[in-house]
């Protein structure tokens, strides 16, 4: 079993900043990429951030020069680094890893961290 444990999710004013994690847990042999999803009120969900396990990013155009993902392998940890926050910065953000265990390869998923940005 693997469990993805988010936090740093808040109510901030535009302009501001937040920082999210995201922790893996459990029967875990070795994760591949990890990631930041988000979804609005009313809209389907849509990638944020990736990176592999080398440590290769990759961006959404509209969070690029804003947003930072990184991660520690020895912590299973995945970051997001979120500054000049706009109101359309506002969602439901879940995290994403590509968990390999002794049984199989699949994709987990976090339960969802909400970031307000208020104008």
């Amino acid at each position: 079993q693997v469990q993805l444990v988010e936090s740093g999710g808040g109510l901030v004013q535009a302009g501001g900043s937040l920082r999210l994690s995201c922790a893996a847990s459990g029967s875990i042999f070795s994760i591949n990429a990890m990631g930041w999803y988000r979804q609005a009120p009313g809209k389907s969900r849509e990638l944020v951030a990736t990176i592999t396990n080398g440590g290769s990013a990759n961006y959404a155009d509209s969070v690029k020069g804003r947003f930072t993902i990184s991660r520690d392998n020895a912590k299973n940890t995945v970051y997001l680094q979120m500054n000049s926050l706009k109101p359309e910065d506002t969602a439901v953000y879940y995290c994403d890893a590509q968990v390999l265990t002794t049984w199989d390869t699949r994709d987990y998923w976090g339960q969802g961290t909400q970031v307000t940005v208020s104008s």
